[in-house]
C-alpha cells in the first residue's frame, strides 16, 4: 500500500514538473482542420475563436488534470485549448509551404537573380568607395591633428620667447633709465663745476679790480720818496 502511494505521488510530481516545463513555450496547433479556443477548461465554456492548423501560440501553463493548456495568441488574446492538440514543431503543411516558397525563390527568373546580384555588387562597390573615402578623410584628419599639435607647440615656444624678450626689454629700459639719470647727475656736476669756476674767475677779477688802484698808489708814493 505504501509503495502504491509513493508511486502515485511520484507520478503527480512528474506531471507537475512536466507541466512546469511547458510554461511559456511556443507550440503550434496540430495538423487538423481547426481547434477551439475557449474561455475556460471545459466544453461548456464559450468559444473565443477557431484556430486554424499551424497557428502559433505561447503556452502559459498546463493543467494535467483537465488536459487544457492556457495559451496566448500573437495578438495578445488568452484562452484555453486541449494540450494534446498542440505540438512543438510547425505542422507539415506550414513547413511544406515554407519549403515551396524557398524553392520558388531559387527557381526565380534568372534575369531577376542576375539583376539582384548586379545590384548587390553595385552596393558592395559603393560601400567600398565610401569606405575608401572615409579612410582618406581619417588620414587627412590625423594629419591635420598632427599639424595642429605642432602649431600649438610652436605657439607655446613663441609665447615663451615673447615673455623672455619682454623681460629683456624691461631690463634694458631700467638700465637706460639708470644711465640717463647718471648722465643727468654728471651734467649737473659739470655745470656746477663750471659755474664755480666762472664765479671764481669773476671774484678774482673783482678782487684784482679792487686791489689794482691801491698798488698803483703805493708805487707812485715810492717814486716820490726817492726824489
Amino acid at each position: 500500500m505504501n509503495r502504491l502511494r509513493v508511486l502515485v505521488l511520484s507520478l503527480l510530481i512528474l506531471q507537475i514538473v512536466c507541466s512546469g516545463f511547458a510554461w511559456a513555450q511556443t507550440r503550434y496547433v496540430t495538423d487538423v482542420l481547426e481547434v477551439t479556443l475557449r474561455t475556460g477548461e471545459t466544453t461548456r465554456h464559450r468559444v473565443i475563436r477557431m484556430l486554424p492548423s499551424g497557428t502559433p501560440v505561447t503556452v502559459l501553463d498546463v493543467d494535467a488534470t483537465t488536459g487544457y493548456a492556457r495559451v496566448r495568441l500573437e495578438d495578445g488574446t488568452v484562452g484555453f485549448v486541449l494540450e494534446h492538440q498542440l505540438q512543438e514543431e510547425p505542422v507539415a503543411r506550414a513547413r511544406l509551404a515554407e519549403l515551396e516558397a524557398r524553392l520558388a525563390d531559387l527557381q526565380a527568373d534568372p534575369d531577376a537573380l542576375s539583376a539582384r546580384l548586379a545590384a548587390l555588387q553595385s552596393e558592395q562597390m559603393r560601400m567600398r568607395h565610401d569606405f575608401d573615402v572615409l579612410e582618406r578623410e581619417k588620414r587627412q584628419a590625423e594629419q591635420d591633428l598632427a599639424t595642429l599639435r605642432r602649431a600649438s607647440a610652436n605657439i607655446l615656444d613663441i609665447t615663451n620667447d615673447r615673455e623672455r624678450l619682454r623681460i629683456q626689454v624691461s631690463e634694458l629700459m631700467r638700465e637706460r633709465a639708470m644711465l640717463e639719470q647718471a648722465n643727468r647727475d654728471l651734467t649737473n656736476r659739470d655745470q656746477q663745476r663750471w659755474f664755480l669756476i666762472g664765479a671764481g674767475v669773476t671774484l678774482i677779477g673783482i678782487l684784482i679790480g679792487l686791489l689794482l688802484p691801491h698798488l698803483r698808489v703805493h708805487r707812485r708814493r715810492g717814486s716820490w720818496g726817492s726824489l
